[in-house]
């Protein structure tokens, strides 16, 4: 810890700076003082943050196109699989839910293509160095 306020989170690969994070308390208005938040909070809120998952146009015109709906259990286990993948350096990884698979990069987190399960039978991925399943 250079600053001595950093602290890297191994699963998530990016310094977490508590002072910033404490700073970024709201003010309750009624006694001008911050609100309270716990440390548990906050620490979520910032992870979540890095938990972002982001779709190309193409992969959302091939969920539009197939029929893809997404829940939000689905999107979670995305996410957890991105950072699975990103965990043991993959660039680009396969992931395969239930009712679809995805082919995402995982440095930017972004999902650059989606298959149906028929589709995917059909075909052959490439381009990837990972697959994840979930």
């Amino acid at each position: 810890m250079a600053d001595g306020h950093a602290m890297r989170i191994n699963n998530y690969q990016r310094p977490v700076n508590l002072i910033e994070i404490a700073n970024r308390s709201r003010i309750n208005r009624a006694d001008a003082r911050p609100e309270e938040t716990s440390f548990k909070d906050m620490f979520s809120r910032e992870l979540a943050e890095n938990r972002q998952i982001f779709f190309s146009k193409h992969a959302q015109e091939r969920l539009h196109s197939r029929g893809i709906n997404l829940s939000e259990e689905t999107l979670s286990n995305i996410a957890d699989a991105i950072d699975k993948a990103e965990v043991k350096g993959s660039r680009e990884t396969l992931v395969l839910a239930d009712e679809a698979a995805f082919v995402v990069s995982v440095k930017n987190r972004t999902v650059i293509t989606a298959f149906d399960r028929e589709h995917l039978r059909e075909g052959v991925v490439t381009s990837i160095d990972s697959a994840v399943i979930i």
